[in-house]
């Protein structure tokens, strides 16, 4: 996808917020809209269909943590990526940020040239997901990276978004084991502050809806998934 293609909603509602970053997207040739508050975003969203929308938290009519919350419950929007970009960096903000379904977490302030390089790294998914958009079977599994869904021996499995990534790039290699750094990275972002047991407790919910035997911990490393009766 051309950067002339990719659609960016700024959501703020500090004027000054929305001309800068606006400024540094649009020259990198992304399409910039904006949005003042949670309510206009929402109906921005739904009309333009953007792939990234950067959201403030502390906005007037709509917080950003109820938009983002709302957005993803759109049908289609619930794949859009949603980094928050605001001036609250306390841990409990952060993670009531990942609970309502955002990407990423990026805190002000922030320099122009950081800023648009972790947006590029954000988009980066859109390439990824176009490159990888068939169904792949793994076994019995089917993955379809379009639908968002997995498919077990005929059933159909319903993951929240962040357990679908998870168990996308642990399929991807099966066999390898990826660092526990590496997940966050991949699936939460290198700015995540969540907690050590985040990945854990994720891989017990696959575990709980996909099979036990499918996921292996690596003590002190991270995870990899098998195919029952290959692990070695």
């Amino acid at each position: 996808m051309k950067k002339k293609d990719i659609k960016i909603l700024l959501v703020d509602d500090e004027p000054d917020i929305l001309e800068i970053v606006g400024y540094n997207l649009k020259s990198e040739g992304y399409q910039i809209f904006t949005a003042n508050n949670g309510v206009e975003a929402i109906a921005s969203a739904k009309k333009i269909n953007p792939h990234l929308i950067l959201l403030d938290i502390m906005m007037p009519e709509m917080d950003g943590i109820e938009a983002c919350e709302k957005i993803r419950k759109v049908p289609t929007l619930e794949n859009v990526i949603i980094a928050f970009l605001t001036a609250r960096g306390e841990d409990y903000s952060q993670v009531a940020g990942f609970e309502a379904g955002a990407d990423d977490y990026i805190t002000k302030p922030i320099k122009p040239k950081v800023l648009v390089s972790k947006i590029k790294s954000l988009l980066r998914r859109l390439k990824s997901k176009e490159e990888n958009s068939e169904a792949t079977a793994i076994g019995d599994i089917i993955i379809d990276r379009d639908e968002y869904v997995v498919h077990k021996a005929g059933k159909r499995i319903n993951l929240p978004r962040k357990e679908f990534e998870l168990l996308s790039l642990l399929t991807s290699k099966p066999g390898k084991v990826f660092k526990r750094e590496v997940i966050l990275d991949q699936v939460w972002g290198n700015e995540v502050v969540v907690g050590g047991r985040t990945i854990d407790v994720h891989i017990r919910k696959l575990r709980e809806k996909i099979g036990d035997d499918h996921f292996k911990t690596v003590k002190g490393v991270g995870y990899k998934f098998v195919l029952e009766g290959n692990d070695k």
